[in-house]
């Protein structure tokens, strides 16, 4: 009885001992997943540093002795210098002479900001500024297409300007009119098609085209105040 008691434990401790082993050895998937090397584990116990200064657009970050506006300035230049050709409008104005939209202030009460002149609403100073704003930059980016055979599409390389200075010798106060060269009576748009298929070599562009829509603009007020005769050769 003795004997087979000693042969039971020592076969129960020899399987204890070869499963401990064998787990020991080769853990299983679990086991395996769980275990984090070292390093790592450290770099993850260490919290990311707080970044004290926003950094702009183009990676860089802002000089720590710049602050409210003067950081504004630093982001935004580092933006352009990203962007180049953003600042397209003011270099068009440096570049052309332009007519002011017309000054509407009459619309504008003597006392206060709100305006009785206009039949549809009070007018205030804000929209007076927005009406010459939006205005005048559609004329600008008219100038631009104007002078772009880019823009324009030529596969001549041919631009507006190169017939016509400064929108010179275009009359787009006397539209509509008879025009010859088509033949029937056209509107402005019409003949600006006409220039571009014949001496662009460009393509027409539809009514509501942006650059269809800039370029009338910018035609009609290189001529204002000049008075409306349409129909005139």
């Amino acid at each position: 009885m003795a004997r087979t008691t000693a042969f039971a434990v020592w076969v129960f401790a020899g399987l204890f001992l070869l499963v401990n082993g064998c787990s020991q050895r080769s853990p299983g998937p679990e086991k395996a997943k769980a275990k984090v090397p070292a390093k790592a584990e450290a770099k993850a116990k260490v919290p990311p540093k707080a970044r004290t200064r926003p950094r702009s657009e183009c990676g860089g970050p802002i000089p720590a002795n710049l602050q409210g506006q003067a950081a504004a300035e630093a982001l935004m230049a580092q933006w352009k210098t990203k962007n180049p050709g953003v600042d397209w409008e003011a270099e068009e104005r440096h570049a052309r002479t332009f007519l002011p939209a017309a000054d509407n202030s009459h619309l504008l009460q003597q006392k206060g900001n709100q305006g009785a002149g206009h039949p549809y609403r009070n007018v205030t100073k804000q929209d007076l500024l927005t009406w010459k704003r939006e205005a005048e930059r559609l004329v600008v980016a008219g100038s631009k297409v104007f002078h772009s055979a880019q823009e324009l599409g030529s596969t001549i390389a041919v631009s507006c300007d190169m017939c016509h200075p400064n929108a010179s010798n275009t009359h787009p106060e006397t539209y509509p009119k008879f025009q010859t060269q088509i033949g029937k009576v056209v509107l402005l748009r019409d003949m600006i098609n006409w220039c571009l298929e014949q001496a662009a070599r460009a393509p027409r562009l539809a009514a509501d085209d942006p650059r269809m829509r800039a370029l009338e603009a910018y035609i009609i007020s290189q001529r204002a105040g000049t008075p409306m005769a349409y129909g005139k050769h």
